[in-house]
Formats: structure tokens, C-alpha cells, sequence
């Protein structure tokens, strides 16, 4: 097999182009909105967090933004995380998820969580959500992409088993 030989970057040392870019930077005019729903398997990969932070991304462009936690989703906003302890950091980034979810919902983002999926599924209660975070009705995963749909909002919809 050839072997790729050169000198090996140093810190700090730019490898990509950070200026050009392909589409247009948008920003969301007066008003516009964007619902985010995640059914995903948190801290079984990177998409719960990278959809999180692309919602903190679009509140930044000046949407309103919803976020629609179902499924196994709603294991991210467990207000009982932490080890030894709650709210304790076992390693760093442990708890990144749950520190996204209260940046976003300190800059004005509406967090939802399935009732539904938190007790059938995973038998927590609505007390155990991190602050923040409302519980909603299941019927409600279907009536928020409908509202946005009637709303012209933009949607974000990830589904990862």
C-alpha cells in the first residue's frame, strides 16, 4: 500500500477553508419559526447533540424555535442524570445534552418531552425532566408538525433506532 508522506500539521495550524461558503448565510425574517423533532437514541452517537446544536444555530438566525423530544428523545432531557451524583459530570461532556438543553431553553427555545414515551417506555415521571423541559400529550408529536406545517415553519425531523 503507497504511504501518504508530508509534514504533519501543527496546532493551530488552519487544514480547511472556513471562509467560503457554498449557500447563503440565512436568517430568519420577523416571525419565522422552526420545530426540531428528535426520535433518537441519546449517547449512542453524535445526532441528539448535533441536532441540538443546530437548534441553538437557529435561534442564533432569529427563529422561534420548538423542540420535540418522543420516543427514546425524551431520555435526553432526564432531570436525574449525573454520576456519582445528580447533575454530576462522571467525565467531560457527560452531561453536554442536558447542558444543551438548558442553553436552549435560556435563549427562548419551547423544549417538549412525551409523556407517553417517559412512562411507557421508560418509566420516569414529568417531575424528572430537567428544568426547562415540558411534558405534552403523545397526540401532540402529530399536532406540532401539523401547526408547522400550517405555519409555514421550517422542520428539522431526526429519526435514529
Amino acid at each position: 500500500m503507497a504511504k501518504i508522506q508530508g509534514p504533519k500539521p501543527e496546532a493551530g495550524q488552519e487544514l480547511y477553508d472556513l471562509e467560503h461558503k457554498v449557500f447563503e448565510d440565512i436568517q430568519a425574517e420577523p416571525g419565522q419559526k422552526a420545530y426540531v423533532f428528535l426520535h433518537t437514541v441519546p449517547y449512542e452517537g453524535s445526532v441528539g447533540l448535533v441536532n441540538l446544536l443546530t437548534c441553538e444555530r437557529l435561534l442564533n438566525k432569529g427563529f422561534d424555535v420548538t423542540v420535540v423530544l418522543y420516543g427514546p428523545a425524551v431520555l435526553m432531557a432526564s432531570g436525574t442524570r449525573g454520576f456519582p451524583t445528580v447533575g454530576a459530570e462522571a467525565f467531560p461532556g457527560h452531561l453536554a445534552i442536558n447542558k444543551q438543553l438548558s442553553t436552549l431553553a435560556a435563549k427562548g427555545a419551547k423544549v417538549y418531552a412525551c409523556r407517553f414515551a417517559m412512562g411507557a417506555l421508560y418509566g420516569f415521571r414529568e417531575d424528572d425532566l430537567q428544568e426547562g423541559v415540558h411534558g405534552f400529550h403523545y397526540r401532540d408529536v402529530l399536532d406540532a408538525a401539523l401547526t408547522a406545517w400550517k405555519e409555514k415553519a421550517f422542520q428539522l425531523n431526526t429519526w435514529t433506532l
